[in-house]
């Protein structure tokens, strides 16, 4: 009889490191994506958060409790969802950066509608998202 208990992480030892390399390289990705403003930041460190979870307890618990990276992440994790500063601003890089995209940097317009249709789904996606109340 086997006393082991379920593992929540992943028992292989290759895609661990996959998983920690990836959950690394999107750390670095949202890191810069705070300074590059068409580049998201919360997706990766939710990418990154995602991978820490199935391979590395250490690493997961670093990215949820860092003193900067932390807050922008821990309210959606929790499910209180978003502060209304932040969607407002995500909404209006959203469609800045596809509006420029899809109407000056590209000429097909397959693309055009696809960066369109892209842009209205995360709109949908952020709106549905529940509203964190203003700190007092």
């Amino acid at each position: 009889m086997s006393d082991q208990t379920p593992n929540k992480y992943i028992d292989s030892f290759a895609l661990r490191c996959i998983l920690i390399a990836i959950g690394w390289l999107s750390i670095i990705l949202g890191v810069i994506g705070i300074f590059v403003p068409v580049l998201p930041t919360v997706p990766f460190l939710l990418l990154a958060a995602a991978c820490f979870a199935r391979s590395s307890e250490r690493f997961y618990n670093w990215l949820i409790n860092h003193k900067q990276l932390g807050p922008l992440i821990h309210d959606y994790l929790s499910g209180t969802g978003m502060p209304l500063r932040a969607k407002i601003s995500a909404l209006i890089l959203i469609w800045l950066s596809i509006l420029i995209s899809a109407f000056i940097l590209v000429h097909l317009f397959w693309v055009r509608f696809l960066l369109l249709g892209i842009a209205t789904c995360l709109t949908f996606y952020l709106l549905r998202l529940p509203t964190t109340p203003p700190a007092e």
